[in-house]
């Protein structure tokens, strides 16, 4: 909106911008910073936003690690999604073949992939008008039937294989297997093998901070602390865009809004949940296979009927009795976030919606027993329970980090069924929020795709602007 000449104020709740992309000093170790939510960034290099915007021209460094992400198994074995991918096959063994009939055409095409996964669930992708592209939007819904249907099972014969997909999809932080977990598996499992999983050196904070300041050079304005609870603080203005949940935004604009957008907005559904745990380490996590520490991020589930299994316990409201973990270690990508000999790992469990535990103990758990003697090198540790996510980012509402419930369903229909979802009954207002097509993920788009509707009704402004440096 800046970069079209237009006068832009960002109102953020919280003392400093970036929401669940910023990086912290929690006061656990002298000089050790954490990533308070995503840590991880397939879509810094992929999301057609992003790549526009172009972060490494920026002075953000991205750097890639060789292993995409592991899923250790009990018995000292793990499967490793390498960004090769003939390597990824050649150590799945049996399943490796399979393996390169599933990802191998989606990761032809990354290009394709993303624009079909993360569009604005309204309009058709230019990228698949193509005779390639049209192959690969096939190739893709093909898979997700496969993969989100209980045919799931046909294709592999081992256990690595299917529990590293399975790791992917945990990502949805829904019941397996669903279309909605299996078209983020093949989503990400495909990037893992193309332009790979990204952590930018510095933290997520590094990615917020080139865009904060590319606002700031086109003459938009910033102001912090300011947490709005009425459209009546708001300053007037011919377009308003909202990085919120639909309830808050319903609960801002009240009786403004027409009757059945407000109350569709009211009932809407929020997911399963994540408890944050950080840790300050004194060394590296001694995984029982050490290629696992080569990966940017570890899915700790065991088997895929073991991960299913747990994902449906947090599903039904309980606590699984040995729940999903993703793991990541910045310093393997960047040593100097390191300091004194004290590194920080960043762990999340998935739990149910609003639980109040305190999960460290779970995660400790959970590493240990794929990482003997993890416990060893615990410095210190900081959990964010679920029921208080919301605390530092007010869109996490019960520690749901998806900002709305995802299911195939919800995909289309998100936040609710209609021809315009960014748009709220109010002429000027617009969701922009995670709770908006394309969904969850650091990825800008959804700001991306009501910008430009606001652009265009509210300015008659129908060219996009420049996003390049």
């Amino acid at each position: 909106m800046a970069r079209a000449g237009l006068d832009v104020l960002l109102l953020e709740a919280e003392d400093t911008l970036g929401g669940g992309a910023r990086t912290r000093d929690l006061g656990l170790a002298p000089g050790v910073v954490h990533d308070i939510c995503s840590a991880v960034h397939p879509m810094a290099l992929a999301s057609p936003f992003l790549r526009a915007f172009d972060l490494p021209a920026r002075g953000v460094e991205l750097r890639v690690p060789e292993v995409s992400y592991a899923q250790p198994l009990d018995g000292g074995r793990a499967a490793l999604a390498y960004r090769d991918l003939e390597r990824t096959v050649d150590a799945l063994g049996a399943d490796g073949p399979a393996w390169r009939s599933l990802m191998a055409p989606l990761a032809a095409a990354p290009e394709v992939v993303t624009a079909l996964a993360l569009g604005d669930k309204r309009s058709l992708p230019r990228e698949v008008l193509s005779g390639e592209g049209v192959r690969t939007a096939v190739a893709f819904g093909l898979r997700v039937l496969e993969q989100g249907t209980p045919a799931w099972g046909a294709r592999f014969r081992g256990e690595e294989a299917p529990a590293l997909l399975t790791g992917v999809a945990s990502h949805a932080i829904t019941p397996m297997p669903s279309l909605a977990s299996a078209g983020v598996a093949l989503l990400l499992g495909s990037l893992a093998h193309g332009p790979g999983w990204p952590l930018p050196v510095g933290g997520s904070q590094a990615i917020v901070d080139a865009l904060v300041a590319d606002l700031h050079a086109h003459g938009g304005q910033t102001r912090t602390g300011t947490r709005v609870r009425s459209w009546r603080e708001l300053p007037r203005a011919r377009a308003y865009l909202f990085d919120t949940t639909p309830r808050a935004l319903a609960a801002i604009w009240g009786a403004r809004m027409p009757s059945r957008v407000r109350e569709s907005f009211a009932r809407a559904r929020y997911g399963n949940a994540a408890a944050k745990v950080d840790f300050v380490l004194s060394g590296p996590v001694p995984w029982a296979h050490p290629e696992v520490g080569r990966a940017g991020t570890v899915h700790l589930g065991g088997t895929r009927a073991q991960t299913a299994a747990a994902e449906a316990a947090v599903n039904a409201g309980r606590h699984a009795e040995h729940p999903v973990v993703l793991v990541s270690d910045p310093t393997l990508t960047s040593p100097e976030r390191a300091v004194g000999g004290l590194r920080p790992l960043w762990t999340y469990a998935h739990v149910p919606a609003g639980s109040p535990r305190d999960v460290t103990e779970d995660i400790t758990a959970e590493i240990e027993r794929f990482a003997p003697g993890f416990r060893d090198v615990v410095v210190a540790s900081r959990c964010v329970p679920a029921a208080r996510m919301s605390e530092e980012n007010a869109n996490y509402v019960g520690g749901d980090i998806a900002a709305g419930e995802i299911t195939f369903w919800r995909m289309f229909a998100r936040p609710r069924a209609a021809l315009d979802p960014f748009a709220t009954g109010i002429p000027g207002v617009y969701l922009s929020s995670s709770s908006a097509p394309p969904g969850p993920g650091v990825h800008g788009l959804s700001g991306w795709y009501a910008a430009a509707r606001a652009l265009r009704s509210r300015f008659g402004i129908d060219t996009l602007p420049d996003l390049a440096p």
